[in-house]
This record gives structure tokens, sequence and C-alpha cells, in this order.
């Protein structure tokens, strides 16, 4: 199973940084000494997809991202990880398919986004296998990200690319897929006067071509940590769930 991580974003929103975005320090974590150290929020992501047992994961990273390399090789499962470049800023989707050369022929494939922390931790597996599926969150402003729009079973039927005023309040935060369908999107991406920015507005063309999506409704949290609004409320979160005793923290459920 391979997890892609597009870490090569510029941060305009965050801007001026003196590290990469995906190295915001958001909450804490404990070494394999026992040693509490600040914990990148890139991390979330990667501790997720190894959670729902991805054996390699690949960050796609722009040349200025010096960073990441040496912090991720102290990790702990540092053997997991490779790295390819995108040589300039040219959209997530360009992003995610530089990947491509590192996936295996029948493999899943986990994505997310670095500078996102969402709950629950098992999120990657409560999305089917041999399916390109999303994992969905509700969210108070839904018009800041991709709305997802599904039918009564499940079925995506568009995705709402940051409308002014999106059909519902569900987005996605994560998505999964069998190797064929990367693939199969890959190959619609790459025809004359494609090269989508978006994921959403793929998926879109690939839904019209007879393609099918799945929108899985088992996202409880979700924070955007490129703006400082979502850094705050991640950072809030996190030391609330630190203070709730544990029993309250598995009784918790999703927002609605």
């Amino acid at each position: 199973m391979l997890g892609i991580v597009p870490a090569a974003g510029a941060a305009s929103r965050l801007q001026p940084l003196a590290f990469s975005k995906e190295m915001l320090p958001v909450g804490s974590t404990f070494d394999e000494q026992g040693v509490e150290r600040p914990k990148a929020v890139s991390e979330f992501l990667v501790e997720r997809m190894i959670h729902a047992g991805a054996d390699r994961i690949c960050f796609v990273l722009s040349p200025d991202k010096t960073d990441i390399i040496p912090y991720y090789a102290r990790h702990r499962a540092a053997r997991r990880f490779c790295y390819v470049v995108q040589e300039r800023p040219s959209g997530l989707c360009d992003a995610l398919f530089r990947a491509i050369q590192v996936m295996r022929d029948e493999e899943e494939v986990l994505i997310g986004l670095p500078d996102t922390v969402w709950f629950p931790l098992e999120g990657f597996c409560v999305l089917p296998r041999g399916e390109l599926s999303f994992l969905l969150f509700p969210v108070e402003e839904p018009q800041r990200f991709d709305a997802v729009l599904t039918s009564d079973d499940g079925a995506v039927a568009e995705i709402q690319v940051k409308a002014e005023r999106p059909g519902t309040r569900w987005v996605w935060g994560a998505f999964r897929m069998p190797a064929p369908i990367f693939r199969t999107l890959h190959a619609l991406w790459s025809e004359p006067e494609r090269g989508d920015e978006y994921v959403g507005t793929l998926v879109n063309a690939y839904l019209r071509r007879g393609g099918r999506a799945l929108g899985v409704r088992a996202g409880e949290r979700y924070y955007d940590v490129g703006t400082l609004d979502g850094y705050r409320a991640a950072i809030d979160a996190l030391r609330d769930d630190i203070r709730r005793p544990p029993a309250a923290r598995l009784a918790s459920g999703p927002r609605r």
C-alpha cells in the first residue's frame, strides 16, 4: 500500500515562514526514548497512513523543501519513506501524479494533505478497498474546500471546487483508490487541454465518462492548518483533547 503526501506547495497563506508549512509544530509526540517533542503537522497524515497499512509513503517535494527530508530521515518509520520532486508549482494533480513512478501495479493508494489535522485516526481504514472513495468531513465553511455531493447510496454525484454556495457542508479530506484507477485518472489528466489543477475537476470529468466514486461520511473533525485560523483551531482542539479524560475522548463522536 502506497501513501502519497503532496508537500510541494508554496504556503502563500502563511508566508513569510522560515521553514516548510508541513513542519509547522502542532501538538507533541514522544520519541523512541520517551522524550516529548513538538510534532510536525504532516506527521498526523503520515501516522494515519501507517495505521491503515501503508508500507511505503512517497513525499512529493519542491526543490526548496530542504527541511522535510532530514526531519523524516530521523522518523521511526524512515525506511518506509521515498521522495520525488515537483520542479515547479503546477497544482495538486500534477504533484500527486509525480508519485506514479514509484507505484506498484495492483496496490492501494492513500492520499491526504500534509497541512491538515483530522480525526478519527482510522479514517483511511473505513474507506473500501478497490474503489475510488473519499473520506468526508462536516465543516462550517464548506465554500473554502471541495464540497462533495452524494446520492443516498453514497455515490459521488459532483465535487464542487470552492463553490461560493456549495450544496452540502461535507467536504473531502482524504481519499484512496487502487492503482489501476490512479492510472486511469492520470491518463485522463494527461489528455490535451486538461492538466487539471484540482482533484475535484478531474474526478468530475472521470464521473462524466462513466467512472464511479464513493463518499464516506465518517470524518469527525477537520482542520486546515494552512491558514492562521485553522492553525489556531487545531492547536486548541489538541489541547482540549489532552485535557479530557481518556473515556471522554473515546466517547466523543462526529459533529452534526
